[in-house]
């Protein structure tokens, strides 16, 4: 066992003197320092040694189920219809791409998915990551922008995981050699080295592109001229405010470059027209402290009173509602700028539980007019005679954006804990619009397999919805676990929701499109490709995700389960488990999120299966600090209520758990990054309930890092885990749930753990899960770390190696379950 040297360092704020042993480890170029990492690695290695057989098993596995050779469906860009291919034994995708045949071209070309990279009649190969990647262990490529002709390609490149690209301009006009020697000599001279993104205006002739400063933070705006020295560039903009990010695009309609800003609770926008790019970028609306809002530009077509187009700004705000609303404005009224609430609302979401709830009027009845939103519960039906029919009366209401092209528009929702898509014939819009009614969006909803089970059930009968509701009365007697026709428990668990998915528009970049693309995925179903026609609702499938190795989604199972946490809240449980196993005290695979608002949403893996086929329980709470149930859902787990998040996650396990769904001396927790955090709170506060931990880029070191704001991520942090450095009330409470400063003593009954990090990592710093690796091991726990030396916060880099990497994880988690043979 390694035995990392103890080298006390003072960190003192609010009168707390902390001792901390192994600061040292953050000199990552120190002999020590890298003698650590070998030697944990080492550790590792021996300690796994015995699962090397269990690893190849599961990496042949997942790889057997793996239509490795295959392509996706074109998308029309301009002149051309763009796919990528992947090969058999090659770890990335090849850009490809065939001209369109017309103006009229709307329908994908049939490509070959088992053809060869270039072998379609005039099928041009833009960009092999396989040859560029050539003598790099790490390769990622960020970002690719096209001028509006298709001749010139502007991408970034990241050879090390630090999440700094290169960025160079190519001429797709010339050949470009499929060999790593001249690989390159269709490049222009200009090198934009170690920025943060970049993007062409439509003519291909101006790059813009972002600075990132010494902390990584993307702070500022350049412009350059194609054909010009990058030295002689010239910055355009420059954020002083280190809470706030930076970004560079151009708007939908191609009209404007689009400078974005900002904090994770305020934004802005800054535009300038393409046809005039050296003048000078304009705030739409200027900023306003804890108030974001996006804009986009459209027109209804020939709607004016004379056949004249109706130009719109169409803004999307929590300015008055928490939850967002988006407002249309007719352009015709005035000159910008523009002020945040003008216009016509057209969609608005739920303000209940939100802590500017009480701002928000717009929907209450008269009943419930004297408590205030903020009080009221957050799975309440929301009813606003604003929205459109299919808004009303949903819980956890979030809108989240809307998209108006020349034929349709499309609306994103969530609700009940789910992404919701919505879309309706432009035409119908401009009349709602010039109405002033709602818009009569109809939501698209995927259809269900034939004799699956989420078709509508036949005992039905006590399944009354997700929001609370039992699905078995208080004073039924459990029945025996394994009764269930479908693997199901009969588990005493409150609501059910039977079909679970992530849906979503994709696909989509042309404004002149007639029809509309959408995904949607499953738990349990591959994801699928979807075209639909908005006038007569047509809907066509255009790709499923192919799954070999006999799999059939109605093997398995997927269901949404409500538990009560500690506090009284409900918190949704996703369940994914095999048909024909019974649930009953069975090994469980337990991971969660909870930070920044994200949602888990459900989506498929091929490596999962390997869990599942063994008998394991997948399942994801959705914990407090995601966004599953909107804005209230994430405040009620950030900042000063961040320990929601541990103990949503610890009282769903235990809820599954006593409901002998689950056998705690087979459940094994994960989560990632901001998860990672909540991995290690977890196992602080209740080890007896996991059997293992497998933590990935754990965020375990919370307090060190966020008191210092030389870290690249630390002062845009405040807003999300609140300012420790100058609130001394937010000192005491990071310091009461941080996992590296609240490790139990030596001898106490402690889960194993399994942590993977990266030295290039630059939004955890790998010190963080060193540190705390050191400590645990240091009090005599079973913790063993797998450590990248070339990556960074994703982890490796290329398909085969990725598998490798969660074959070697799910091993490690199958064997504390006792399933490693």
């Amino acid at each position: 066992m390694p035995q990392a040297v103890k080298e006390y360092t003072r960190r003192e704020h609010h009168g707390d003197l902390f001792l901390d042993p192994y600061e040292w480890m953050r000199d990552k170029e120190s002999t020590r320092t890298r003698e650590y990492v070998a030697a944990q690695n080492e550790l590792c290695k021996t300690c796994n040694a015995h699962l090397a057989g269990l690893r190849e098993t599961l990496f042949d596995e997942l790889k057997s189920h793996v239509q490795e050779t295959d392509m996706s469906v074109p998308v029309r860009m301009n002149g051309y219809w763009y796919f990528a291919r992947t090969q058999e034994g090659r770890q990335y995708a090849v850009q490809c791409r065939i001209p369109v045949k017309g103006e009229d071209d709307w329908t994908p070309p049939e490509v070959d998915p088992m053809g060869a990279p270039g072998s379609l009649k005039n099928e041009h190969v833009i960009f092999d990551a396989n040859v560029e990647s050539d003598g790099h262990d790490f390769f990622r490529l960020g970002g690719m922008d096209l001028s509006r002709d298709g001749r010139w390609m502007l991408y970034g490149v990241d050879t090390e995981g630090d999440e700094r690209y290169d960025f160079r301009i190519r001429d797709l006009g010339k050949p470009v050699a499929l060999d790593p020697e001249h690989a390159s000599e269709a490049d222009l001279p200009e090198v934009f080295k170690g920025v943060g993104g970049a993007c062409f205006t439509p003519d291909g002739e101006y790059v813009f592109w972002v600075e990132l400063d010494d902390a990584w933070r993307p702070c500022a705006v350049w412009r350059h001229r194609v054909g010009t020295p990058v030295d002689s560039d010239v910055c355009v903009y420059r954020e002083q405010d280190e809470r706030f990010w930076v970004g560079v695009g151009l708007s939908f309609d191609e009209r404007n470059i689009v400078i974005g800003t900002g904090s994770k609770t305020t934004t802005e926008v800054l535009m300038l027209p393409t046809n005039r790019p050296e003048g000078e970028f304009q705030p739409f609306i200027p900023r306003k402290t804890d108030i974001e809002y996006d804009v986009s530009f459209a027109c209804f077509e020939g709607a004016g009173e004379h056949g004249e187009d109706v130009p719109l700004a169409v803004v999307y705000h929590n300015a008055k509602n928490p939850n967002f609303e988006i407002d249309v404005i007719d352009m015709r009224d005035h000159e910008p700028p523009y002020a945040l609430g003008e216009g016509v609302c057209i969609a608005q979401g739920s303000p209940y539980g939100c802590e500017r709830g009480d701002e928000v009027a717009a929907g209450e009845d008269e009943g419930d007019s004297l408590i205030p939103n903020s009080r009221q519960p957050i799975t309440k039906a929301y009813v606003n005679p604003a929205n459109p029919a299919i808004l009303q009366g949903l819980h956890g209401l979030g809108i989240e954006g809307i998209a108006i092209h020349r034929h349709f528009v499309s609306l994103a929702y969530r609700a009940d804990g789910l992404p919701h898509v919505a879309v309706m014939p432009k035409s119908l819009a401009a009349e709602d619009f010039a109405a002033g009614r709602p818009w009569r969006f109809t939501e698209l909803l995927p259809p269900s397999l034939e004799d699956d089970w989420d078709t509508v059930a036949q005992d039905a009968g006590e399944l009354i919805g997700d929001h609370g509701e039992r699905l078995w009365a208080a004073d039924e007697t459990p029945s025996d676990h394994t009764s269930s026709s479908d693997g199901a428990s009969d588990d005493h668990l409150p609501g059910e929701t039977r079909r679970l998915y992530s849906i979503g528009t994709g696909g989509n970049p042309s404004y002149d499109a007639p029809r509309m693309r959408y995904s949607f995925t499953s738990y349990t179903r591959p994801g699928e490709l979807h075209e639909v026609d908005p006038i007569t609702g047509e809907d066509r499938l255009l790709k499923r995700a192919t799954v070999l190795g006999g799999f059939d989604p109605r093997e398995y199972m997927e269901r949404r389960v409500w538990i009560t946490a500690r506090d009284g809240e409900r918190i949704p449980v996703s369940l994914v488990w095999r048909r024909d196993i019974p649930m009953q005290d069975a090994p469980m695979f337990i991971t969660g999120y909870g930070a920044y608002e994200i949602s888990s949403d459900p989506s498929f893996s091929v490596a999962r299966l390997s869990l599942l086929d063994r008998g394991v329980l997948y399942a994801v709470p959705h914990v407090r600090g995601g966004g599953e149930l909107g804005r209230a859902w994430y405040e009620q787990g950030r900042r000063l209520n961040k320990k929601h998040t541990f103990e949503d996650f610890v009282d769903a396990t235990i809820a599954l758990q006593k409901a002998h769904l689950a056998d705690p001396r087979r459940t094994v927790a994960n989560g990632g990054s901001a998860g990672g955090l909540l991995m290690g709170a977890i196992a602080n506060i209740a080890p007896q309930v996991y059997a293992g931990i497998e933590a990935d880029v754990p965020f375990v070191d919370a307090l060190t890092s966020i008191l210092d704001p030389s870290l690249p991520l630390t002062v845009t942090e405040w807003d999300e885990w609140g300012d420790p450095l100058h609130d001394e009330d937010v000192y005491r409470y990071m310091k009461s749930y941080t996992p590296y400063e609240n490790l139990p003593e030596k001898g106490t009954p402690f889960p194993r753990v399994f942590i993977t990090t990266s030295m290039n990592d630059t939004r955890v710093l790998y010190v963080e899960p060193l540190k705390w690796l050191a400590a645990m091991q240091e009090r005599g726990f079973d913790a063993i770390a797998k450590i990248e030396v070339e990556a960074g916060h994703g982890g490796t880099s290329g398909r085969y190696k990725q598998w490798r990497q969660v074959s070697y994880e799910n091993a490690w988690c199958l064997d504390v379950m006792g399933l490693g043979q």
